[in-house]
């Protein structure tokens, strides 16, 4: 995969302290530092005290990298590899391959899986693709919206929202949106990115990222191209809330 792109892994350790006690790292940590940060001559190694797979695979899309391969994790929505056999495979959601142990692997088999899954994308991936854009010297400006769950509507509070939509259609609908746009005078790059499944109050939904020669053209395209996504592509949202489950027309 390393020839393909850049690759972070994730190894989950739940019964294992990677700062112990007698460190400095976990003295800093158990006096109550939120993050502890090492710097050695040839590594980097940030502890901190949220230790969810989605905030791993989150810190691995800011940084850049282009795959992210996981150890452990079987009771995650993440599709699965097994290498070798197991004694209860079936309480493993989402097996998309079991691989012989210590075996000449397709190993383009294997990538061709790998591409196939959802991208991992957040804020700082999107703002990190605009700044690559070899077109970067005629930006005056990257402007960036996010759309979060709203808790509390009036007298309504929400307990999660859930989208859905037709994956394939959404995905050209979006693309259109983002081509329409970049056609416009002084619009450089255009990035959008909206989340399907179930998603909680205050989490992210939504991310638009616009980089333009000047602000007017820029904040008027932001709010231009969230306006389009609202309205043209097929996203559903159903709001759980206290009171009972109803469909929304706003599709974002």
């Amino acid at each position: 995969m390393s020839k393909l792109g850049r690759v972070g892994t994730v190894k989950l350790m739940l019964d294992h302290r990677f700062n112990p006690p007698n460190t400095d790292t976990g003295k800093h940590f158990d006096a109550g530092a939120d993050m502890v940060t090492a710097v050695t001559e040839s590594e980097l190694v940030t502890i901190g005290r949220n230790n969810r797979l989605e905030t791993a695979l989150e810190s691995l899309a800011d940084a850049g990298m282009d795959f992210a391969i996981v150890e452990g994790g079987r009771d995650s929505a993440l599709a699965k590899i097994i290498l070798g056999e197991m004694d209860d495979p079936e309480d493993i959601s989402n097996i998309v391959r079991q691989l012989p142990p210590r075996s000449d692997w397709d190993m383009d088999e294997i990538v061709s899986i790998v591409n196939e899954q959802t991208d991992h994308i957040t804020l700082s991936l999107l703002v990190n693709q605009v700044k690559a854009n070899p077109d970067l010297k005629k930006v005056g400006g990257i402007g960036t919206f996010t759309g979060i769950v709203r808790e509390q509507t009036t007298e309504i509070r929400t307990s999660r929202l859930e989208f859905e939509t037709y994956e394939q259609v959404a995905r050209d609908r979006i693309e259109q949106i983002r081509t329409d746009m970049m056609q416009r005078e002084g619009i450089i790059d255009v990035r959008i990115h909206h989340k399907i499944g179930k998603i909680g109050p205050g989490e992210d939904i939504v991310y638009i990222v616009v980089a333009a020669a000047h602000r007017t053209e820029l904040f008027q395209a932001l709010s231009d191209t969230l306006e389009r996504v609202k309205t043209e592509v097929p996203i559903w949202k159903k709001e759980i809330t206290i009171d009972g489950d109803f469909w929304v027309h706003d599709h974002a």
